[in-house]
């Protein structure tokens, strides 16, 4: 027995060297079978301060190198608008991006996942070939959650299949303002359809179940779920002369009953994030008020996600931006935002935030308040399971299904304000056989401007190279019978008109792409030459004007001299909606979700108000019904 029990000993020694990392191994955080609180819990109570922190910082993904990943232990990275791998790049290539930076978040003492996030605002709209749905302004007129909710179904897919697991959308702001430049992401200047929009959310996330625990973020774990943001918290669309991050002058009643329902739809649909908003409400900035961030949104209604702040949010508590950083960060946090959308300078905020925990000028238990929220949206989502993406669902991008929703939005849309110069000769629908017909304006063939501001860049661009889609003026050549002549002359004169006898003309016409500040407006007129397209082109042949644009416009002038006038608002790639209804293939059904005002100096004007004397009011769109064929 004896020459057995050195190799006998050997064995039971090496057993117990190969057993013993696997025993260690063990996280309890890493666990998906522990309860929600005790993976938390195990977790934060083995972080340093300086991986906590990490957690609550949020890069550009330009800065994101995987050394930075894992230095700060950053947990959140983002694509600003326009911000991508490459132009034209594909979704395996997005999903490289993603997964690379990723893996500098798992190579970390801890490997806590970080989470990639993007402006999706009307599809995964920064992606080459992605699907763009019309604008929220435009899904407001619609009046319908359950098409809403299937948009939010396949963006998520769209925005998955380029392996990013969260987007800042709905914007649910209460646009009261159209010279507000953000007015065109409002549903509607009425809380209840905001309210009603907010299915977007559980299209995103999935549906809650009903046993789960209201205010609790819930993102469904079954692929091609993306967690959601609410933002922008709160009063954004409320702001005096809808001077975009300016001031919102309201009593509380005001800001409760107008701006905030949507928010405790949001909250009770399980969104996992709330973004607060530039603005201010009544002098206050919402990235200082700890009254609404922290006693309401947080302690009153019950909110379990993570609040965040929109880009360089915390710098422009002062004027001019940046001016005392170190106040900002302490007012932001103080306030109670968890993750700071920093995005390039993040090691100053670290150290500012640091050397205040340090300090104890900020308590640890709101950093810990911060990290514990954070954490509970990326468990609660699958993260730390599945931190990876991979290629299943590259193929979602562009599908050819998502372009069909997006031509059924399109659709219903559009609203119908003039249809013929009296009531019993409408001019529409649209013969599809005719001898020639003239299409016209800077908006007919420009699937920039068909898409808006937020489509491939911040800004939007003009033109027909930004990505793959289908401009009215193709849609129209598409729909018209094969013998009807089709001319193209982008802003014809009279004399071009009257000589060419066309039967009838289309004329596109509207405003350039814009977002953010740049959209505000105190003229909202039509861009040139659209004016003058409309007046050569109506006063000389039957003509039909579609406005594209991100609200209501000026368009009184004109009004008499146009035989019918659809407000088709920014439809997106999805260009044959607007001829599918023009043409009489589908009924034009939509609403107007924002008044009409005849004249800006009436501004601001909103259906209830006392004086309310529009050119048309919230709630009008005539209708047709389709018609077969000719």
């Amino acid at each position: 027995m004896a020459r057995f029990s050195i190799p006998m000993m050997g064995f039971l020694l090496l057993c117990i060297i190969l057993l013993a990392p696997t025993e260690a191994a063990y996280l309890k955080y890493k666990d998906p079978k522990q309860p929600l609180n005790v993976r938390i819990r195990d977790l934060m109570k083995r972080m340093t301060l300086e991986e906590k922190i990490g957690q609550m910082v949020q890069i550009e993904r330009s800065v994101a190198t995987p050394d930075a990943m894992t230095k700060y232990f950053i947990g959140s990275v983002l694509s600003g608008g326009g911000s991508v791998p490459a132009p034209q790049a594909s979704a395996e290539a997005w999903v490289n991006l993603v997964n690379g930076i990723q893996k500098g978040s798992l190579s970390t003492r801890l490997g806590i996942p970080m989470i990639y996030g993007i402006d999706a605002v009307h599809g995964n709209n920064n992606v080459y070939n992605a699907t763009i749905f019309p604008h929220n302004v435009g899904l407001g007129a619609t009046r319908d959650p359950k098409l809403v909710k299937k948009i939010g179904e396949a963006t998520a897919l769209e925005v998955r299949a380029t392996g990013i697991p969260y987007v800042f959308a709905p914007c649910i702001a209460v646009c009261r303002d159209p010279r507000w430049g953000r007015c065109y992401e409002s549903y509607s200047e009425d809380h209840k359809i905001v309210q009603a929009m907010t299915e977007l959310i559980p299209g995103l996330q999935g549906d809650m179940p009903p046993s789960a625990q209201k205010g609790a973020p819930f993102v469904s774990t079954a692929k091609g779920k993306v967690a959601a943001c609410a933002k922008h918290y709160v009063g954004d669309g409320g702001t005096s002369k809808g001077i975009n991050e300016n001031n919102t002058v309201i009593d509380l009643n005001g800001l409760l009953s107008i701006h905030m329902p949507a928010y405790l739809d949001s909250i009770l649909k399980g969104v996992a994030t709330v973004m607060v908003s530039y603005s201010s409400w009544n002098g206050k900035k919402m990235h200082a008020n700890q009254e609404l961030v922290t006693g309401f949104l947080k302690n009153k209604l019950r909110f379990r996600g993570f609040v965040i702040s929109d880009w360089e949010g915390i710098d422009r508590l002062t004027s001019p931006p940046k001016a005392n950083y170190s106040y900002s960060v302490q007012a932001g946090v103080s306030a109670g935002i968890d993750m700071i959308m920093v995005p390039y300078n993040f090691t100053e905020f670290i150290d500012d935030l640091t050397y205040q925990v340090k300090n104890n000028i900020i308590p640890m238990s709101r950093i810990d308040d911060a990290v514990k929220r954070i954490l509970r949206v990326k468990f609660v989502m699958g993260l730390f399971e599945e931190p990876l993406a991979d290629l299943s669902l590259v193929n979602e991008l562009g599908k050819k299904e998502h372009r069909e929703l997006a031509r059924e939005a399109v659709r219903k849309s559009l609203v119908l304000l003039k249809n013929g110069k009296s009531a019993d000769k409408p001019s529409l629908p649209l013969p599809k056989k005719a001898g020639k017909i003239l299409v016209a304006g800077s908006h007919a063939d420009n699937l920039g401007n068909q898409c808006g501001g937020w489509t491939i860049t911040w800004q939007g661009l003009g033109g027909n190279d930004l990505t793959v889609g289908t401009t009215i003026l193709n849609a129209v050549k598409s729909a018209v019978d094969p013998t009807t002549q089709v001319v193209y002359n982008e802003n014809p004169d009279a004399n071009f008109v009257k000589s060419n006898k066309f039967d009838y003309a289309v004329v596109v016409v509207g405003e350039p792409p814009y977002a953010e500040t740049f959209g505000d407006s105190l003229n909202l007129t039509i861009s040139e030459p659209g004016p003058s397209t409309i007046a050569n082109v109506c006063g000389a042949v039957k003509c039909v004007v579609v406005v594209i644009s991100g609200r209501p416009v000026v368009i009184q002038p004109y009004l008499a001299i146009v035989d019918a006038l659809v407000a088709a608002w920014l439809p997106g790639t999805e260009g044959q909606g607007v001829t599918d209804v023009l043409f009489g293939d589908y009924g034009f059904t939509g609403k107007l979700a924002h008044t009409w005002f005849k004249t800006v100096d009436q501004l601001p004007m909103n259906v209830g108000d006392q004086h309310y004397d529009p050119l048309f009011p919230f709630g009008f769109g005539l209708t047709t019904k389709p018609t077969k064929s000719y």
